[in-house]
Protein backbone atom coordinates (compact mmCIF):
# COMPACT_ATOMS: atom_id res chain seq x y z
CA UNK A 1 0.00 0.00 0.00
CA UNK A 2 1.35 3.29 -0.78
CA UNK A 3 0.93 5.63 2.17
CA UNK A 4 1.71 8.79 0.03
CA UNK A 5 -1.26 8.65 -1.94
CA UNK A 6 -3.78 11.00 -1.79
CA UNK A 7 -6.39 9.48 0.33
CA UNK A 8 -9.06 12.16 -0.68
CA UNK A 9 -8.61 11.51 -4.86
CA UNK A 10 -11.61 10.51 -6.53
CA UNK A 11 -9.80 9.69 -9.68
CA UNK A 12 -7.85 6.17 -9.37
CA UNK A 13 -4.56 6.92 -10.56
CA UNK A 14 -3.62 5.66 -14.11
CA UNK A 15 -1.39 2.51 -12.71
CA UNK A 16 -4.60 1.46 -11.25
CA UNK A 17 -6.93 1.12 -14.08
CA UNK A 18 -4.57 -0.50 -16.19
CA UNK A 19 -2.86 -2.84 -13.51
CA UNK A 20 -4.64 -6.59 -14.04
CA UNK A 21 -7.64 -5.53 -16.07
CA UNK A 22 -8.58 -6.51 -19.79
CA UNK A 23 -9.09 -4.14 -22.92
CA UNK A 24 -12.70 -4.05 -22.10
CA UNK A 25 -12.16 -3.43 -18.41
CA UNK A 26 -9.53 -0.33 -18.77
CA UNK A 27 -11.93 1.51 -21.91
CA UNK A 28 -15.05 0.81 -18.70
CA UNK A 29 -12.85 2.56 -16.00
CA UNK A 30 -11.83 5.15 -18.17
CA UNK A 31 -15.39 6.30 -19.73
CA UNK A 32 -16.27 5.98 -15.88
CA UNK A 33 -13.38 8.10 -14.80
CA UNK A 34 -14.33 10.24 -17.89
CA UNK A 35 -18.12 10.59 -16.51
CA UNK A 36 -16.37 11.64 -13.04
CA UNK A 37 -14.48 14.22 -14.47
CA UNK A 38 -17.16 16.09 -16.48
CA UNK A 39 -20.19 15.35 -15.22
CA UNK A 40 -20.07 17.88 -12.00
CA UNK A 41 -18.15 20.57 -14.09
CA UNK A 42 -21.12 20.32 -16.78
CA UNK A 43 -23.99 20.08 -14.45
CA UNK A 44 -22.83 22.93 -12.33
CA UNK A 45 -21.97 25.11 -15.23
CA UNK A 46 -25.59 23.76 -17.15
CA UNK A 47 -27.39 25.34 -14.06
CA UNK A 48 -25.36 28.51 -13.90
CA UNK A 49 -26.21 29.18 -17.15
CA UNK A 50 -29.83 28.49 -16.71
CA UNK A 51 -30.15 30.67 -13.81
CA UNK A 52 -27.97 33.59 -15.71
CA UNK A 53 -30.83 33.53 -18.76
CA UNK A 54 -33.54 32.90 -16.59
CA UNK A 55 -32.25 36.37 -14.87
CA UNK A 56 -32.24 37.96 -18.35
CA UNK A 57 -35.56 37.06 -19.85
CA UNK A 58 -36.67 38.50 -16.14
CA UNK A 59 -34.68 41.84 -16.38
CA UNK A 60 -34.00 42.40 -20.13
CA UNK A 61 -37.93 43.53 -21.18
CA UNK A 62 -37.67 46.35 -18.48
CA UNK A 63 -34.97 47.83 -20.01
CA UNK A 64 -35.91 50.52 -22.79
CA UNK A 65 -34.65 49.31 -26.33
CA UNK A 66 -31.73 51.90 -26.93
CA UNK A 67 -30.08 50.81 -23.95
CA UNK A 68 -31.11 47.22 -23.45
CA UNK A 69 -27.75 44.74 -23.57
CA UNK A 70 -29.61 41.73 -25.67
CA UNK A 71 -28.75 44.10 -28.67
CA UNK A 72 -24.88 43.53 -27.70
CA UNK A 73 -25.31 39.66 -26.64
CA UNK A 74 -23.96 40.14 -23.54
CA UNK A 75 -25.18 37.48 -21.13
CA UNK A 76 -25.80 37.89 -17.88
CA UNK A 77 -26.48 41.44 -17.48
CA UNK A 78 -29.58 41.16 -16.02
CA UNK A 79 -28.14 39.14 -13.05
CA UNK A 80 -25.67 41.63 -12.68
CA UNK A 81 -28.79 44.29 -12.72
CA UNK A 82 -30.52 42.88 -10.10
CA UNK A 83 -27.00 42.34 -7.90
CA UNK A 84 -27.07 46.08 -7.92
CA UNK A 85 -30.48 47.05 -7.36
CA UNK A 86 -30.97 44.67 -4.43
CA UNK A 87 -27.50 46.14 -2.70
CA UNK A 88 -28.69 50.22 -3.66
CA UNK A 89 -32.24 48.99 -1.93
CA UNK A 90 -30.62 47.61 0.72
CA UNK A 91 -28.29 51.10 1.19
CA UNK A 92 -31.25 53.25 0.94
CA UNK A 93 -33.58 51.12 3.61
CA UNK A 94 -30.36 51.79 6.04
CA UNK A 95 -31.11 55.33 5.74
CA UNK A 96 -33.94 57.62 7.52
CA UNK A 97 -36.23 57.56 4.80
CA UNK A 98 -35.94 54.02 3.78
CA UNK A 99 -36.42 52.97 8.02
CA UNK A 100 -39.66 55.12 7.44
CA UNK A 101 -40.80 53.16 4.19
CA UNK A 102 -39.93 50.08 5.74
CA UNK A 103 -41.60 50.51 8.99
CA UNK A 104 -45.25 51.62 6.72
CA UNK A 105 -45.21 49.08 4.69
CA UNK A 106 -44.61 46.59 7.18
CA UNK A 107 -47.76 48.13 9.37
CA UNK A 108 -49.81 48.19 6.20
CA UNK A 109 -49.11 44.47 5.64
CA UNK A 110 -49.47 43.50 9.42
CA UNK A 111 -53.48 45.00 9.13
CA UNK A 112 -53.83 42.77 5.90
CA UNK A 113 -55.78 39.76 6.01
CA UNK A 114 -53.91 37.07 4.68
CA UNK A 115 -50.96 38.67 3.75
CA UNK A 116 -49.83 39.72 6.81
CA UNK A 117 -49.54 35.76 7.93
CA UNK A 118 -47.88 34.89 4.23
CA UNK A 119 -45.22 37.93 5.00
CA UNK A 120 -44.36 37.07 8.53
CA UNK A 121 -43.69 33.72 7.99
CA UNK A 122 -41.65 34.42 4.93
CA UNK A 123 -39.87 37.55 6.72
CA UNK A 124 -38.57 35.07 9.76
CA UNK A 125 -37.30 33.01 6.82
CA UNK A 126 -35.44 35.27 5.71
CA UNK A 127 -33.71 36.72 8.64
CA UNK A 128 -33.34 33.36 9.99
CA UNK A 129 -30.81 32.14 7.14
CA UNK A 130 -29.86 35.85 6.09
CA UNK A 131 -29.09 37.43 9.16
CA UNK A 132 -25.13 37.53 10.84
CA UNK A 133 -26.30 36.93 14.08
CA UNK A 134 -28.13 33.80 13.62
CA UNK A 135 -27.27 30.57 14.97
CA UNK A 136 -29.30 28.69 12.62
CA UNK A 137 -27.90 25.93 11.20
CA UNK A 138 -24.29 26.57 12.69
CA UNK A 139 -23.80 22.92 13.93
CA UNK A 140 -24.61 19.16 13.19
CA UNK A 141 -25.35 16.76 15.58
CA UNK A 142 -26.51 13.08 15.98
CA UNK A 143 -29.49 12.49 17.48
CA UNK A 144 -31.46 8.74 18.19
CA UNK A 145 -34.23 8.82 16.00
CA UNK A 146 -36.58 7.58 15.27
CA UNK A 147 -36.20 5.53 18.28
CA UNK A 148 -33.48 4.15 20.47
CA UNK A 149 -30.18 2.76 19.04
CA UNK A 150 -30.78 4.56 15.44
CA UNK A 151 -29.23 7.30 15.05
CA UNK A 152 -29.27 10.14 12.38
CA UNK A 153 -27.71 13.29 11.01
CA UNK A 154 -29.71 16.66 12.44
CA UNK A 155 -28.66 19.96 12.60
CA UNK A 156 -29.13 22.14 15.94
CA UNK A 157 -31.71 25.48 15.05
CA UNK A 158 -31.53 27.09 18.34
CA UNK A 159 -32.95 27.21 21.94
CA UNK A 160 -36.34 26.02 22.41
CA UNK A 161 -38.97 28.71 23.13
CA UNK A 162 -40.63 29.25 26.64
CA UNK A 163 -43.40 28.45 25.71
CA UNK A 164 -42.85 24.81 24.93
CA UNK A 165 -40.16 24.18 27.47
CA UNK A 166 -42.11 25.49 30.18
CA UNK A 167 -43.91 22.78 29.59
CA UNK A 168 -40.89 19.60 30.54
CA UNK A 169 -37.99 19.19 32.96
CA UNK A 170 -35.34 19.36 30.62
CA UNK A 171 -33.42 21.97 29.23
CA UNK A 172 -34.80 21.74 25.21
CA UNK A 173 -33.05 22.56 22.05
CA UNK A 174 -34.16 22.79 18.38
CA UNK A 175 -33.04 20.37 16.42
CA UNK A 176 -33.65 19.36 12.78
CA UNK A 177 -34.06 16.51 11.06
CA UNK A 178 -33.20 16.67 7.26
CA UNK A 179 -35.00 13.83 4.34
CA UNK A 180 -32.45 12.59 1.62
CA UNK A 181 -31.76 13.69 -0.55
CA UNK A 182 -33.61 16.68 -0.12
CA UNK A 183 -32.85 18.04 2.68
CA UNK A 184 -35.31 21.17 2.28
CA UNK A 185 -37.89 19.06 4.12
CA UNK A 186 -37.75 17.14 7.31
CA UNK A 187 -38.84 17.62 11.30
CA UNK A 188 -38.35 20.06 13.51
CA UNK A 189 -37.73 18.34 17.01
CA UNK A 190 -37.23 19.48 20.77
CA UNK A 191 -34.97 17.45 22.21
CA UNK A 192 -33.09 17.58 25.62
CA UNK A 193 -29.68 18.77 25.25
CA UNK A 194 -28.42 16.17 26.75
CA UNK A 195 -29.13 13.48 24.10
CA UNK A 196 -27.74 15.78 21.40
CA UNK A 197 -23.92 14.70 20.78
CA UNK A 198 -22.15 17.82 18.31
CA UNK A 199 -20.50 16.43 15.66
CA UNK A 200 -16.79 17.97 14.31
CA UNK A 201 -18.45 18.56 11.09
CA UNK A 202 -19.10 21.71 9.11
CA UNK A 203 -23.00 22.19 7.71
CA UNK A 204 -21.81 21.98 3.97
CA UNK A 205 -20.74 18.90 5.05
CA UNK A 206 -23.45 17.41 7.03
CA UNK A 207 -25.66 18.61 4.05
CA UNK A 208 -23.62 16.70 1.81
CA UNK A 209 -23.76 13.86 3.67
CA UNK A 210 -27.49 13.93 3.90
CA UNK A 211 -28.15 14.59 0.10
CA UNK A 212 -25.66 11.79 -1.06
CA UNK A 213 -27.45 9.41 1.03
CA UNK A 214 -23.89 8.90 2.96
CA UNK A 215 -21.92 8.40 0.14
CA UNK A 216 -19.81 11.60 0.17
CA UNK A 217 -18.37 11.28 3.75
CA UNK A 218 -16.01 14.39 5.08
CA UNK A 219 -12.06 14.21 3.34
CA UNK A 220 -11.26 12.68 7.12
CA UNK A 221 -13.79 10.19 7.41
CA UNK A 222 -13.33 9.24 3.44
CA UNK A 223 -9.61 8.91 4.11
CA UNK A 224 -9.93 6.88 7.00
CA UNK A 225 -12.14 4.36 5.13
CA UNK A 226 -9.92 4.05 2.38
CA UNK A 227 -7.19 2.93 4.43
CA UNK A 228 -9.25 0.69 6.25
CA UNK A 229 -10.14 -0.77 2.92
CA UNK A 230 -6.21 -0.78 1.75
CA UNK A 231 -5.51 -2.89 4.81
CA UNK A 232 -8.12 -5.32 4.49
CA UNK A 233 -7.01 -6.15 1.09
CA UNK A 234 -4.87 -9.13 0.66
Amino acid sequence: MDDSRETDDPIPPAEDLGTHLTLGGRLRAYFLTGILVTAPLSITIYIAWMFIDMMDRQIMPMIPAPFNPRQWGIPGVGLLLTVVSLTLIGALAAGVLGRIWLRFSEAVMARTPVLRSIYSAVKQLFETFLAQKSQAFREVALIEYPRRDIWTLAFITGPTIRQVGCHVDHDLINVFVPTTPNPTSGFLLFLPRKDVRILDMTVEEGLKLVISGGIVAPPEQAAGAKADDDAKAP
